[in-house]
């Protein structure tokens, strides 16, 4: 325990709200097209998911050690460089939630941290090597990929149901629905829980708690899998709404193709060790189910912004990371407090802005864009 000094703590607590934001902010990545279609209704999807992203969190670490000890010299990082990364994180994710698009949690995280161990310690306390290996070329292959499995998933399922009738087809394929995006959110699990437990497990290091090339201790993997399950069951219904409406309208059969073909490729991915963003590889699956419905109408504008907001993500985190990380550096505890109080104040202005346009479980389905308006006295809910 004399490890765990006050900075240590507060890098913790801040992994571990990064990581419940994760779980709003993704929840869609699982159960959008579940919501979408009527096989699940959207309190019961975000159950099943919270749930299972804690399942999740205790079947593999691979991914967890690759943050640890693959993307940044885990010899130079300090406590106070996690930190300033995890803020960077923080408020893009919550940012992007405000304005219902689905980035990329997982490269808003690697963004923030790279941004803060570039500033804090130098360039070379960045494996660029790895970034590539590990993040880049696994951010272009994975959507494409998922997205050319979901198309011809979907292709196969309208062909060799053609004949059938198609009240039987949807409560068949509905029930399959249930049994895929379950799976999705155990792979969710799998993949973005460990990101926590790579950053908590990195800080460990980092103030000498644990040995080098350390794996996370099991309350590690315990806390992040109940954080992100925390997050998922609240739901993030304003990312929900543009992955199950804003992209294409979807159908049974297209969402059952887009899951499974989302979730071959986290699991496969996390077996590898490779951190991907299984938001991107989940939007890949829905525009690829989209393509393969014949006549199916796909809302490229929507994509586009989608597209524009991956390529943003990581230099936006890294820049808030950078600068955060140079206040913490020379501040100490102090520009820590600091720091932590301009990113509370600016979440809260965040929250506020939310409730001008709640999107809820109630009426997630009932459009395919949030827009942020000014707020009316007939306006009741909050946004979630």
């Amino acid at each position: 325990m004399d490890h765990i000094t006050f900075l240590v703590a507060v890098v913790i607590v801040t992994a571990l709200a990064f990581d419940f934001t994760n779980g709003f902010h993704d929840t869609a990545n699982a159960m959008a097209t579940s919501i979408a279609t009527g096989a699940l209704k959207p309190r019961t999807a975000v159950l099943i998911s919270g749930v299972l992203n804690v399942v999740g969190a205790f079947l593999s670490t691979e991914v967890a050690k690759t943050i640890s000890g693959g993307i940044v010299d885990d010899t130079l990082v300090t406590p106070g460089m996690i930190f300033a990364g995890l803020i960077g994180a923080i408020l893009w994710n919550l940012l992007t939630w405000l304005v219902g698009l689905p980035s990329s949690s997982s490269h808003a995280l690697f963004g923030g941290l790279i941004g803060a161990v570039w500033v804090g310690a130098g360039e070379h306390g960045v494996h660029f090597d790895m970034v590539v290996q590990k993040i880049l070329i696994p951010a272009v292959a994975s959507p494409l990929v998922a997205g050319i499995a979901a198309l011809l998933a979907t292709y196969l399922a309208y062909k060799l149901t053609a004949r059938a009738r198609e009240k039987t087809v949807t409560k068949g394929f509905r029930l399959g629905q249930i049994a895929s995006a379950s799976l999705v959110s155990l792979a969710h699990g799998t993949n973005d829980a460990q990101k926590t437990m790579g950053v908590i497990t990195l800080t460990l290091i980092s103030a000498g708690a644990l040995g080098h090339d350390a794996g996370p201790p099991v309350w590690v993997i315990a806390s992040a899998g109940l954080a992100i399950g925390l997050g998922t069951y609240l739901g993030g219904w304003r990312i929900i709404r543009t992955m199950g409406k804003g992209l294409t309208d979807i159908q049974s059969p297209q969402g059952f193709a887009a899951e499974a073909a989302s979730t071959a490729v986290i699991l496969t991915s996390a077996h590898m060790g490779f951190a991907l963003s299984t938001t991107q590889v989940c939007s890949g699956g829905i525009l690829g189910a989209g393509l393969g419905r014949r006549l199916a109408e796909v809302r490229w504008g929507t994509a586009g912004r989608m597209v524009i907001a991956w390529l943003v993500t990581l230099p936006a985190a890294a820049l808030v990371g950078g600068v955060s990380a140079s206040v913490v550096t020379h501040g100490g505890n102090f520009g820590t407090v600091v720091i932590a109080l301009v990113a509370l104040a600016v979440a809260a202005v965040i929250v506020i802005a939310s409730r001008r346009n709640p999107v809820s479980a109630h009426n997630v389905n009932d459009a395919n864009e949030v827009a942020i308006r000014s707020a009316k006295p007939t306006d009741v809910g909050a946004a979630a």
